[in-house]
């Protein structure tokens, strides 16, 4: 079930809600087994084969969390935690890797092919997390109910946020959340709306752009300089404000039901550096990495060489995380040699007393330019569905395949075309991308660069967990908030009108296929 459909919005999201605390009155626990009830339901209605591995994942790792506090002896403990570990990955690689393993062996994958289960990523990570705090004590007993909700709670199941057991379970335990609250559930409507808009408005605005462009390279078809820029700058534009939208309309069911999620993106464009950029895109997913693979390896407690090594086995990994495959791993990689370069470059500005010329407003833009430019760059190997298409997408971007124009800009132009490198290769009729794609980057890249987010707008009711400690976030407009004046409900109720008229065709959301 999508978030961004009929079914969800006008039938399932307020009976949940309705039945929810109509049960909380006489019951916490029973409106807490409702709302896991509830959330085997949403997660069935994708696949229902799947949530018998869904349940068993969860009792699963529940037995084994039991098991690790009534163990006695390290030895013990540290062999359930091992076993629960090694369980949960066997099953995420079987069903997210299997393939990609045997055709590195040269072996030839299985004429039938597994579906990957929607969210098996994060909640295989999720219950990591919660057995490995379990072993180290800082993981309180819970019931099963609470738990089995901790890891099926619907609002974000399918494409995070990550969830840790800290921030979560304590509010399920709390009184607070069996009491119906209109301010929450204005609250939260409001996130819902602003992030469906970024979804539905912009993220599937961009979608066909971005799809011809990576299609063509895919199917071969050699793309022009300005395309392949462009296209690029589409993706980069589109992951953004559909995964973003993703989390903040999670942020905002969960509100409904009076509890707050971890944020999962703060203006990550906005950033002046790449360490800066991982601390504000997917945040949950860049701690989960930090404290349970990056920290465990040993951080940067065992010299600068081991730290720059530790830094890219992390991001490696969180490549792979994202799918099987060589692009994954070779943008992981990407990231991991930018986050080595950014220590470095720290290091080396710390030594030579630069940190006054490093905030002038030249370095500032610079800095922020060469970031993104950076993260675009790399995003072409996220987006590709071949290394050979990615090739095909970078050579263009340098200008092997020449540049064409679209004809009404024919007087600009001469009019000659050539060969080699950074031809001109005449004007097309038949432009991949129009002036409407102009204008969704536009709209995109002043919300993305300019304008706080929504979060940031939203932060006088505490909307999300965990929000960075620096103050980039706010875009040029850092006194803009949201207030729930007569105005912002009509422009909201318009919105809502408008999106739910754009919903005949939910499209999912790019995340589902991590």
């Amino acid at each position: 079930m999508l978030f961004n459909s009929y079914i969800f919005i006008l039938c399932f999201l307020p009976i949940t809600w309705i039945i929810f605390f109509a049960i909380a009155k006489y019951s916490n626990v029973g409106a807490a087994f409702f709302l896991f009830l509830a959330s085997l339901f949403f997660y069935g209605w994708w696949n229902p084969a799947y949530v018998l591995l869904l349940l068993l994942s969860s009792a699963f790792n529940y037995g084994i969390s039991r098991a690790i506090l009534a163990s006695h002896g390290p030895r013990l403990q540290k062999g359930w935690l091992v076993a629960g570990v090694v369980g949960d990955l066997a099953v995420l690689c079987y069903f997210k890797y299997f393939a990609f393993l045997l055709s590195i062996f040269g072996l030839t994958p299985p004429a039938h092919t597994t579906a990957l289960p929607l969210g098996i990523s994060f909640f295989t990570f999720t219950q990591i997390a919660f057995i490995v705090d379990t072993y180290r004590r800082q993981a309180a007993l819970t019931t099963a109910v609470h738990y089995g909700l901790f890891v099926t709670y619907f609002p974000h199941l399918i494409a995070g946020p990550l969830l840790h057991h800290k921030q979560i379970i304590p509010q399920f335990i709390s009184e607070k959340m069996y009491v119906p609250n209109l301010e929450n559930v204005a609250v939260g409507i409001t996130i819902f709306v602003l992030g469906l808009a970024k979804k539905v408005i912009i993220a599937d605005g961009l979608a066909p752009y971005v799809g011809k462009v990576f299609g063509a390279a895919n199917a071969g078809i050699p793309v022009d300089m300005g395309e392949a820029w462009l296209g690029t700058l589409g993706y980069t534009l589109q992951i953004y404000f559909d995964f973003s939208g993703y989390s903040d309309m999670a942020i905002g069911i969960s509100r409904m039901f009076n509890v707050i999620l971890p944020a999962n993106f703060y203006s990550p464009y906005q950033s002046r550096n790449i360490i800066d950029f991982w601390r504000r895109w997917h945040i949950t997913l860049s701690n989960f990495l930090k404290d349970y693979l990056y920290i465990p390896l040993g951080g940067n407690r065992k010299g600068t060489a081991r730290r720059y090594i530790n830094l890219m086995v992390t991001m490696l990994l969180g490549g792979l995380w994202h799918g099987a495959g060589w692009t994954f791993i070779i943008w992981g990689g990407l990231h991991g040699v930018l986050l080595t370069l950014n220590h470095w470059w720290r290091d080396l500005v710390k030594h030579l007393h630069w940190e006054r010329a490093m905030e002038t407003v030249p370095a500032r833009f610079a800095a922020w330019g060469l970031t993104f430019l950076s993260v675009l760059i790399c995003w072409v190997f996220f987006r590709s569905p071949t290394l050979e298409s990615s090739l095909v997408i970078l050579r263009a971007m340098l200008g092997a395949h020449g540049m064409s124009v679209p004809k009404y800009m024919a007087g600009l132009f001469p009019g000659q075309s050539g060969a080699g490198w950074l031809h001109f290769r005449g004007f097309s009729s038949n432009f991949l991308l129009d002036d409407i794609f102009g204008i969704y980057l536009a709209v995109g890249l002043f919300i993305a660069l300019c304008l706080p987010c929504i979060i940031h707008l939203m932060r006088q009711w505490t909307p999300a967990l965990g929000l960075p400690k620096q103050a980039a976030g706010e875009g040029f407009f850092p006194g803009m908030t949201w207030r729930p004046t007569m105005r912002n409900a009509i422009v909201l109720a318009v919105l809502t009108i408008v999106l739910l008229l754009l919903l005949e065709r939910p499209s999912e959301f790019l995340y589902f296929q991590f």
